[in-house]
Order: structure tokens, then C-alpha cells, then sequence
């Protein structure tokens, strides 16, 4: 058992009984699954439809939109709960996207895409990261031209999550001059849309539930009413404002993920038997674990601050980056640590701490690596 933690004013009873809802239908209705989709290397879009019809997609959206109005905090134990049972982080990226509508679009677009986004009829992902345009949006390449009353997007996107099964994607584009004030977001709806077109799926380290694929604009052509927001180059200003929201929907599940790790090695080495004694009992065994035990209350100590923060509206840059940065270092830490602990058996992708380790790899990349953290970090110490 990991330590009781302090309960935060966040957790009343009212959230807790949605967490228990949320662990219910996740370990009733997809765990069971999960297994095939990994496979497959993606899950089914028609799987979050009736994710969204409990209330699970966007329970932060605002009834207006056919969400619950609920805090944030929902939508962050919607993500612990996703990933505690190793499922990918799909619906973060869901969240965010809708979060751009919600805080930037105007009302037409808001009735628009908001409402299928929350009921799970429309699935969305962010296409940013180009193939020679990491972290560096500013040197983005693909063009949204104005052609009269449209925009026509030519360029390409990679490694975009729910690049395979989304329906909505808001995409980074150039229409003006080199920079971040030549930025800007647009939003397209996929289906049967003409010069668009979803290459490779990629094959990925770990993280295989979760597709992520190439996308291509060839000539596409758009309204000119699906740029997000009333005026062009705002992009990169609207990217950046969401910055310490989506930070928490990393470090949230990283302190999920490395309290299961320490759970599942806890049980695993007390029934393992070795010279006599369960595995459990060798000092280093318990030594190795007492760590990793502190470090899954720290982190959770940690991310349940910030959350508190967060909804007080006082959750600054910083100490968003540092969470990302500390929570997801110390989940590759545990689950290699973990992992060491089950032995050969913990090389075996049938065990989840295999997956998990594997999994865990990309926490320190995707939304900004440690190195960027570090440096943004390092940029606010420089100026104080």
C-alpha cells in the first residue's frame, strides 16, 4: 500500500464517486479490449462515443456545448484513471484541441464542432509537428494560401496522434511571414475531404493502442471561416496559452503510471520465490522499492498541487514546467527500476511493466522534451 496523501480541497466526494464511475466503465468496457487494439495499433473511433455519452470526454466543456460545466479536475482524473489501466492518452490530446475551440473560436465554430466533440461522434487531433519542424513552430512550413472566400493548405504533418482515427484536426499553418506571427490555426473536418490524405501509421517504441501517423495537404481547400478565431496569424499565441494545462495532462498520468508500477511490483515480488524466500524480502528488493514508493508520493503530492493551483488560477508556467519535467523523469526511473525487479519475466511484453517502461519513454519527448523544460525553466531563473 503507497502512503495516504493529503486530500486536497478538489477531492469532494462529488469527484471522487466520478472517478469510481470512470475506473468502472474503463476496466469493464475497454480494458478487455485493449489487448486487440494494440495489435491493430489503434482504437476505434466509435470506442469513444459511448466514452462521451457518460460524460467521460469532456466533462470540463460547458453545458452550452453539451458538456457537464465541470472544473477541470474531472478531466484530469479521466486521464489518471486512463492511465493507471495503460490506456494511451487519445483523449488528452481530444481535450486540448477542444480547449482551443472553447477559448479562441468564435460561436459559430463553437456550435459548430464543440458538441460532436464532447459526445464522441468527432474525435480530434493537433497537427503540428512537421517532418523537418520539431519543437521549433516557428520554422513551420505548411501554407493555408487565402484564394477568395477559401484557404488552400499544402505541406505534410508527422507523428500526429489520432492522426488515423480523427475526424477533426486543428492544424498548425503559415499564412503570413516567417516567424511565429505568421501562424495560424485551422480547423478541418477529415472525412472525405479532398487532397487530404493519411499516410504511414507509424510503428512506435510503446504507446501501440495510440495510432500516430503522417497527414498530407494536397491542395486542400477550405473555407476561409475555419480559421480559428477572428484574424490570421494569432496561432502561436493561442498555442502557447495552453501551455500549463497541457503540461498536467502529462504529469498527471505519469504519477498514475509510476503508483502502479511500485503496486504491481510490490504483489509480484512478495509471490516470487528465489533461494528460499520470496524476492520480496532481499534488502535490496525492499530498499529499491521504499524508493520507488517515495517517489510516487512525492510526485503525486506534487501534480495534486498544481492541480489545487490550476483551479485557483494560479498554476504559472514554471511550475507546470517543472512538474512535466520531474513527474515524467521519475516514470521512466520507476518503471526501469520495476521492471529490473520482475527480472527475465519483466522483459516479457505479457507483463504490463514491460509495457509500461516501454510506454513511459515518450513522456520526456512529446509536449516539449526535458531539455526544452529545462531551458524554459532556466529562462525565468535568468530573469529573476
Amino acid at each position: 500500500m503507497l502512503p495516504q496523501l493529503y486530500r486536497h480541497r478538489w477531492m469532494d466526494d462529488e469527484i471522487e464517486a466520478f472517478r469510481d464511475q470512470v475506473r468502472r466503465y474503463i476496466a469493464g468496457e475497454m480494458v478487455p479490449h485493449l489487448d486487440v487494439w494494440r495489435r491493430q495499433g489503434y482504437i476505434p473511433r466509435e470506442v469513444w462515443q459511448p466514452f462521451g455519452g457518460m460524460g467521460f470526454l469532456l466533462p470540463e466543456l460547458a453545458e452550452a456545448y453539451q458538456g457537464a460545466g465541470a472544473s477541470l479536475a474531472y478531466q484530469l482524473v479521466v486521464q489518471d484513471e486512463l492511465a493507471r489501466a495503460e490506456m494511451p492518452a487519445n483523449t488528452a490530446v481530444h481535450s486540448i484541441a477542444a480547449h482551443y475551440l472553447m477559448d479562441y473560436g468564435t460561436e459559430a465554430q463553437k456550435q459548430r464542432w464543440l458538441p460532436g466533440l464532447a459526445s464522441g461522434e468527432l474525435l480530434a487531433g493537433i497537427a503540428l509537428t512537421e517532418p523537418g519542424c520539431g519543437s521549433d513552430l516557428k520554422a513551420l512550413r505548411t501554407r493555408a494560401r487565402r484564394d477568395g472566400d477559401d484557404y488552400v493548405i499544402e505541406g505534410a504533418k508527422t507523428f500526429i496522434t489520432n492522426g488515423f482515427t480523427a475526424n477533426l484536426l486543428v492544424v498548425a499553418v503559415r499564412t503570413g511571414e516567417a516567424g511565429s506571427r505568421g501562424v495560424s490555426l485551422v480547423v478541418l473536418e477529415t472525412e472525405d475531404l479532398p487532397g487530404f490524405r493519411v499516410g504511414r501509421r507509424l510503428e512506435k517504441l510503446g504507446q501501440h493502442a495510440s495510432d500516430t501517423a503522417e497527414l498530407f495537404f494536397d491542395g486542400v481547400r477550405i473555407p476561409a471561416d475555419q480559421l480559428l478565431g477572428a484574424r490570421e496569424g494569432e496561432g502561436f499565441i493561442q498555442l502557447m496559452s495552453q501551455l500549463p494545462y497541457e503540461r498536467m495532462l502529462l504529469c498527471v498520468p505519469a504519477a498514475a503510471v509510476i503508483e502502479r508500477a511500485v503496486e504491481l511490483t510490490v504483489e509480484y515480488t512478495k509471490q516470487r520465490k528465489a533461494f528460499g524466500q520470496s524476492v520480496f524480502d532481499f534488502q535490496n528488493t525492499r530498499f529499491k522499492l521504499a524508493e520507488c514508493a517515495t517517489l510516487a508520493h512525492v510526485a503525486r503530492t506534487f501534480v495534486n498541487d498544481c492541480t489545487q493551483r490550476m483551479l485557483d488560477g494560479i498554476l504559472d508556467n514554471e511550475a507546470a514546467y517543472m512538474a512535466k519535467l520531474w513527474c515524467t523523469e521519475q516514470q521512466g526511473r520507476v518503471t526501469d527500476e520495476c521492471l529490473q525487479l520482475f527480472g527475465g519475466y519483466g522483459y516479457m511484453v505479457e507483463y504490463p511493466i514491460a509495457r509500461m517502461y516501454a510506454d513511459a519513454r515518450i513522456q520526456r519527448i512529446y509536449g516539449g522534451t526535458s531539455e526544452i523544460m529545462k531551458d524554459l525553466i532556466a529562462r525565468k531563473l535568468g530573469m529573476s
